[in-house]
């Protein structure tokens, strides 16, 4: 049987049939049309329709297949609950928080490709002048901070291919032998912080392993009379480079650090020479009940009576709170020492201004200085990390004041012409939340303010954190982006802002980290899991 008589004995053919004329008739131009049209409907529907309908079909298969695959992938280790990174867009996000989740994305692949091509294993990039930028706080020999600050941020935001160019670099080119004379402090926060998030995110032993080897030469800074840690020291050595004098914020600041340390390798030696400092600190009489903001090494004695909660004191006070959290709230002396130190903060130091902001003043020798740093806008975060475990009275005193401290910081952001706040804001009669000198009213990409937006919005729930970080990324984005990536600028007041030409490591470590998960579900890196140490590297609780 032919091709045309399978037609013409199909269901169809015989329908059409029906109604065309015999070969003997004669066909008019209507009829010809009618007739032409019906065959290649026809045609249509026998030849090409059902590979149509199979190719939509299969491609929404490929589709569908490859969703759950990535709902498979997203799953990963729940150990640290539903997602430690999320990969597809949650069904918790509405589409405009998911964009917003992806614009901050395409911020960070920006700042990440100008530091790849103009500074690639340098520590940090000058976007503007298309080169790498020096500073000896990290050593003398460039050592790439910004891509062992950025190794976790680049697998939050499933950045697979930048994340394996880090990974390789980490692996094939990291040598602490040839920092040299670097901080401590820094040190610590960004490359042991940086190696010890990125093990407990990918499993990775080769992070351990440098993570290890790092310790144990930071772990040298100790070896003071009264155990109390050098700031700078040699790295390939040990050998300190730095005076006499400490400051509280650099020794209070590697708690977490040591203590995962010492969690994922079995050697206790770490976290007893963190320990053994905490106990010391807490030993010795405060002035006022107030941590001053330097000691002496050699005697353990406080050697001023200046105290802030902003530079030289900030994360200390962080990582008592921190400390007990990452402990599975084991950590009874970090908890005590922060609640006490939270005391006399809040009967000395917390005021509020004329027009009814609520700010941390600085002291010195007994007298106040109506002033906060942004450095200082963290502690909205820290106050509300501080209410679980408290009395309940206690813990909504610290809900609230975490709430009072966001919103004089967002005070100090939407108070000036770029809607970013300034290095240093003052309080006085008809000036609230804004900077008094020119000295004061730079910006170098800080995280602070949008830290403490993101504790606030997970743990209140309340979205104005969520509108209040989405200013805060849209202001960077038109203000600070350059060339090649992000760049502070020298004045928030100024509509149009000269930039420093300084892409901070931290900028990448920290702000758009914390932006982005402002953006994402709550359980990706939940509060209740993982606690971020002062560089944003999440560590994971004890359970």
């Amino acid at each position: 049987m032919l091709p045309s008589d399978n037609f013409q004995n199909s269901g169809i053919g015989r329908s059409w049939f029906k109604i065309l004329p015999s070969s003997r008739s004669r066909l008019r131009f209507p009829q010809k049309c009618l007739i032409v049209i019906a065959a290649v409907v026809i045609l249509y529907y026998i030849f090409i329709k059902p590979e149509t309908t199979y190719s939509v079909n299969h491609n929404q298969v490929d589709l569908d297949q490859k969703i759950e695959s990535d709902k498979k992938d997203v799953k990963g280790d729940s150990r640290h609950g539903k997602s430690s990174r999320s990969l597809t867009k949650s069904p918790d996000l509405d589409s405009e928080t998911e964009n917003r989740r992806l614009f901050i994305k395409k911020m960070m692949k920006f700042a990440w490709d100008g530091y790849v091509k103009y500074a690639w294993g340098q520590n940090e990039l000058s976007p503007n002048s298309l080169q790498g930028h020096f500073v000896d706080i990290f050593g003398s020999y460039n050592t790439g901070a910004t891509i062992v600050d950025s190794l976790d941020t680049l697998y939050l935001m499933d950045m697979k291919e930048e994340l394996k160019m880090a990974s390789d670099w980490v692996k094939d080119k990291l040598n602490f032998d040839q920092m040299g004379s670097a901080s401590v402090f820094e040190t610590n926060i960004r490359f042991l912080g940086g190696l010890l998030s990125a093990y407990a995110l990918t499993k990775d032993e080769t992070f351990k392993v440098k993570a290890k080897d790092l310790g144990d030469r930071l772990a040298k800074a100790f070896n003071s009379r009264t155990g109390i840690p050098y700031g700078r020291i040699n790295i390939a050595s040990g050998a300190s480079t730095s005076g006499s004098s400490a400051v509280l914020a650099e020794i209070g600041t590697m708690h977490l650090e040591f203590a995962y340390l010492s969690r994922i390798t079995g050697d206790n030696s770490y976290l007893n020479k963190v320990q053994n400092l905490r106990s010391h600190l807490n030993k010795i009489a405060k002035p006022n009940g107030l941590y001053p903001n330097y000691i002496d090494i050699s005697s353990g004695n406080w050697i001023s009576q200046s105290v802030s909660i902003g530079a030289m004191g900030d994360s200390f006070y962080e990582y008592l709170i921190k400390s007990w959290y990452l402990s599975g709230g084991k950590d009874k002396l970090a908890r005590s020492m922060f609640d006490e130190a939270m005391k006399h903060i809040i009967e000395k130091l917390v005021k509020k201004s004329w027009s009814g902001l609520t700010f941390i003043a600085q002291s010195n020798y007994g007298s106040t200085e109506n002033r906060m740093e942004h450095l200082a806008c963290f502690s909205g975060g820290m106050f509300a990390l501080g209410a679980k475990g408290a009395p309940k009275k206690m813990a909504a005193k610290y809900i609230n004041l975490g709430k009072e401290i966001g919103n004089t910081c967002h005070e100090s952001y939407i108070r000036t012409a770029t809607h970013i706040g300034p290095e240093v804001f003052r309080f006085g009669l008809g000036k609230d939340a804004q900077s008094s000198y020119s000295g004061e009213m730079h910006y170098i990409l800080r995280p602070e303010v949008v830290e403490t937006y993101f504790v606030l919005w997970r743990i209140t729930q309340d979205k104005k954190y969520r509108e209040w970080g989405w200013d805060a990324a849209q202001s960077i984005e038109k203000y600070c982006k350059s060339k090649a990536g992000y760049s502070g600028i020298r004045n928030v007041y100024s509509n149009s802002p000269s930039q420093d030409d300084v892409q901070q490591s931290f900028f990448l470590a920290e702000t758009l980290k914390y932006l982005y998960l402002l953006f994402s579900d709550n359980n990706v890196l939940p509060l209740d899991k993982w606690v971020f140490n002062t560089e944003a590297h999440p560590l994971p609780i004890e359970s």
